[in-house]
Parts: structure tokens; sequence; C-alpha cells
């Protein structure tokens, strides 16, 4: 699946502050890692979030909200958001923002 190149390129502006953030081709998208963890992700014109399981009730009842599915597996703590979640500058912050704050907490799934 192709991804957004325009939401890509408005994550990579949000992020370029950020130190060590690395772009790589996952989850049939375009996915930003942060201090070798991943934190967000393009997939066709949704956005893919990584954000602490714990908020996963609050978080879901959020606009655009989708869990994540994979192979009949649901990947807690990970959503997908339609883009009528993000459509506004304040809702597009939430979400990066989200995936960041739990960044350092994330485990590195390097070997």
């Amino acid at each position: 699946m192709a991804y957004n190149e325009k939401l890509a390129e408005k994550i990579r502006n949000t992020l370029s502050e950020i130190p060590n953030v690395e772009e790589k081709k996952m989850f049939g998208g375009l996915a930003f890692l942060v201090n070798d963890k991943m934190c967000i992700n393009v997939s066709g014109d949704k956005l893919m979030c990584r954000f602490d399981p714990k908020l996963e009730d609050k978080i879901s009842k959020k606009k655009g909200y989708q869990k994540v599915i994979m192979k009949g597996r649901i990947f807690k703590g990970y959503c997908y958001v339609e883009p009528e979640g993000f459509k506004s500058k304040k809702d597009f912050e939430f979400w990066v923002n989200l995936c960041l704050d739990f960044n350092n907490e994330a485990k590195s799934s390097k070997k």
C-alpha cells in the first residue's frame, strides 16, 4: 500500500527538531522511529499511532480512531486515525504528541 506523501512530509516537518528520528518502510507505510522505536506511521491516508495502552479507553473516543488489527490480532497501544481525526492542526498535534509522550516508555523491538 502506498502512503500519503503530503502527510509524511507534515510529520517529517513536525519532527524536524526532535533528535534521533529515522524513517523506515514498515506496516505497508512509512514509519517514523524516534530513538530506534516506532513512534508514528503513515499508512495510506491514515496515521498509525503508538501510545500508552493504559490510555486506550480515552483515546478510543477520539474522532477517526480505529483499532489496529493485523492477522486477526488486536495490537494494544496502537491505533489508526482516519483523516477526519487529524484535520485540524490541534488534532494533528494531539496525535503526534501522544506518540512522542509514549516514546520514552516504549520498548524497542531491536534485537
